[in-house]
């Protein structure tokens, strides 16, 4: 949430005038979400998808006085989606996150299967990396611009978690010589900390993919 909340700015910051601090906002959100969904509740990482949708809608001046409320809605609808990703005893179901990291390693080792074979001789599992990717829609792995350019094209997307599949494929082909030449610690560091890139090359190599499947 940090990287997404901390680009807003809202003039004058001064609490006793009655202004909020933006994260006063998302906690906010982010409680009467957690009470709405007891069976869910609050899980780490929900920050990181909630901040993007906020930062959009408070800054389309057209709507702001509803930019709590639509990113309240915005945000639920957006979880339903993917929520169970955060529910743990489904992690091993076909609609859980160990299934579709499992997925993710079988689509890349058909696309690239030099890179899964290096990944897979070195033992770095997905869930050291891809299981955040996954969680919480890459937040973490791009500035806030490119977040929100990978967003745009997931969400029009009507297989959209099948695109991020192959955005995540796509990510890893294009670091194919890093990895090759990589030893375990410096493979592990890559894909822990995706180094800047293109995202529309990334975008573009993940359609290239879409496209074999």
């Amino acid at each position: 949430m940090n990287q997404s909340i901390n680009h807003l700015t809202i003039q004058p910051t001064n609490q006793s005038k009655g202004y909020e601090a933006h994260w006063e906002v998302i906690r906010r959100l982010l409680f009467v979400y957690a009470k709405l969904n007891p069976g869910q509740g609050y899980v780490q990482g929900m920050n990181e998808i909630m901040g993007p949708i906020y930062y959009v809608l408070f800054h389309d001046t057209a709507n702001q006085a509803h930019c709590e409320a639509d990113t309240f809605w915005c945000f639920t609808n957006l979880m339903s989606e993917i929520r169970d990703n955060f529910i743990k005893h489904l992690d091993d179901s076909a609609c859980g996150i160990i299934f579709k990291l499992e997925r993710f390693l079988n689509t890349l080792k058909s696309v690239d299967p030099e890179v899964w074979q290096k990944l897979h001789e070195q033992e770095i599992k997905p869930q050291f990396f891809a299981f955040r990717w996954f969680t919480i829609l890459l937040t973490q792995e791009f500035i806030l611009p490119d977040t929100l350019r990978i967003w745009d094209s997931l969400f029009s997307d009507e297989k959209r978690f099948d695109f991020l599949t192959f955005i995540c494929c796509a990510m890893l082909t294009l670091k194919r010589k890093e990895i090759l030449l990589g030893d375990f610690s410096q493979n592990v560091k890559l894909v822990q900390n995706y180094p800047g890139s293109d995202v529309q090359l990334i975008i573009s190599k993940a359609v290239e993919i879409a496209g074999l499947r």
